[in-house]
């Protein structure tokens, strides 16, 4: 199956939009064409972000990999930027699922917000600038609400929102499965993979 895919028009329907989100693709602005890729390709062909800047996509890719590690070449950012960019009841957000009351870049925005002002004051750098296993005692004291400066939505909720996100690029695939050597069983067949 080929998942990379130009758009006719420049902004592509509702039912187009939905039956690439069913396999993964979003759409998204490659050198002026616009296309529908999956987040990884997103990230690898440079696509243009539409609601995250750069400083948030960065910061984002580093904590999901903290979190998650391979989330950041599955492109997290990108997945999190084109899902802020769809209407609420077309998100596939954790945070969607979570009750989180949109509009979702706000609780993005402020959670990374808080996140970067924590690094600062506890590890001395920009999270950017820390490595996984020098932020593991501040992504810690996240779940259970004990870490302190933190401006911005509930710390274990922030957390368990971008996790989420991030395993489902990394391990919701028919290809992570088979990296797992796991029997990919799904309840309902997807049509294709992404």
């Amino acid at each position: 199956m080929q998942t990379e895919q130009a758009l006719d028009a420049h902004s592509p329907d509702r039912r187009t939009l939905l039956k690439s989100a069913a396999l993964g693709l979003f759409a998204f602005q490659v050198g002026g064409a616009n296309l529908l890729l999956s987040p990884a390709q997103a990230r690898t062909q440079g696509a243009a972000l539409t609601m995250l800047s750069a400083e948030e996509s960065a910061l984002l890719e580093a904590f999901g990999e903290a979190l998650v590690p391979g989330a950041r070449a599955a492109g997290i950012a990108h997945f999190v930027d084109a899902n802020l960019a769809r209407p609420h009841p077309d998100s596939l957000l954790t945070a969607r699922y979570l009750d989180v009351l949109p509009p979702h870049d706000a609780f993005y925005k402020a959670g990374l917000a808080a996140l970067d002002t924590a690094s600062r004051a506890l590890l001395g750098a920009p999270f950017t600038q820390v490595s996984a296993a020098a932020a593991k005692p501040l992504i810690a004291a996240m779940l259970p609400g004990t870490l302190a400066p933190w401006q911005g939505p509930p710390a274990a909720l922030f957390y368990l929102a971008v996790r989420s996100d991030a395993a489902d690029l990394v391990y919701g695939t028919r290809a992570a499965f088979a990296r797992m050597q796991v029997p990919y069983m799904a309840h309902i067949e997807p049509p294709g993979d992404w």
